[in-house]
């Protein structure tokens, strides 16, 4: 049996890919998987960072196999293949642009995950929004390019399936208009592209903090949890039910 593929991906900055990633890998170690993951991103390697931080960390901390990708050629293929046949899980962190690359990974997801800041700016790399009427004009750049994507791996697997969430990132715990609007607007947006909402991470200051630690919610122990900690916890874990693995059943 291959690993399952676990992407994220968005051809937008800042939205929290490497966070999201770094944390569903804690939590699929913890589960007791075996873990390869890969970043493409050529110029950032965030989540490369973080893994590194993670390994000159004091704690005994369990680290996926992981494999950074430096140059845009033939070395992503041989890794992942390698990958596909030693690991339960495979989770691909892509660049926040266009790649041929980013591409190619997509192409090989059987689970893509699309983190994205509860903003209408975020919102326009999936969708053309009417500021009037509020309502979805069209699919956007992103969105087509993961719809060529699906195409590209029916055709290679004949009949394979890409299973695509958007994640909704820092949301506010307000019933501020916005998040109304937006949750409109992607509710209709996701019968229109196929994709599945789930909610993501709330604006944590700690996510950010334990970056230079190498640390995720799941490494927290017994008195340093807050009810902070406790809550982002808790977030992690509704993320990977939300997933519906089929090597977490």
């Amino acid at each position: 049996m291959t690993a399952h593929v676990l992407v994220f991906g968005n051809e937008k900055g800042g939205t929290g890919k490497s966070t999201a990633a770094m944390h569903v890998i804690a939590a699929l170690l913890d589960q007791g998987l075996r873990v390869g993951c890969m970043d493409l991103d050529l110029r950032q390697g965030t989540l490369s960072r973080y893994i590194e931080n993670r390994s000159q960390s004091q704690r005994l901390l369990k680290s996926p196999d992981h494999i950074r990708i430096l140059e845009d050629n033939g070395h992503f293929q041989d890794a992942f293949e390698r990958l596909q046949q030693a690991e339960d899980v495979i989770v691909i962190d892509t660049p926040g642009y266009d790649s041929p690359l980013g591409k190619l990974a997509h192409s090989l997801a059987d689970t893509l995950i699309t983190p994205i800041n509860d903003s209408f700016i975020d919102l326009d790399v999936l969708a053309r929004v009417d500021g009037e009427s509020l309502t979805i004009k069209a699919p956007s750049h992103y969105a087509e390019t993961v719809w060529q994507q699906r195409q590209q791996k029916m055709l290679r697997q004949k009949g394979g399936t890409i299973d695509w969430i958007v994640m909704r990132n820092r949301l506010s715990h307000l019933d501020a208009r916005n998040k109304r609007d937006m949750e409109g607007l992607l509710e209709a947006l996701s019968k229109r592209i196929g994709c599945r909402i789930v909610p993501g991470f709330g604006e944590r200051v700690i996510y950010r903090e334990l970056f230079l630690k190498g640390l995720t919610m799941m490494d927290m122990k017994g008195e340093e949890l807050s009810m902070s900690h406790l809550a982002a916890r808790q977030e992690v874990r509704t993320l990977l039910e939300a997933m519906n693995l089929p090597c977490l059943k």
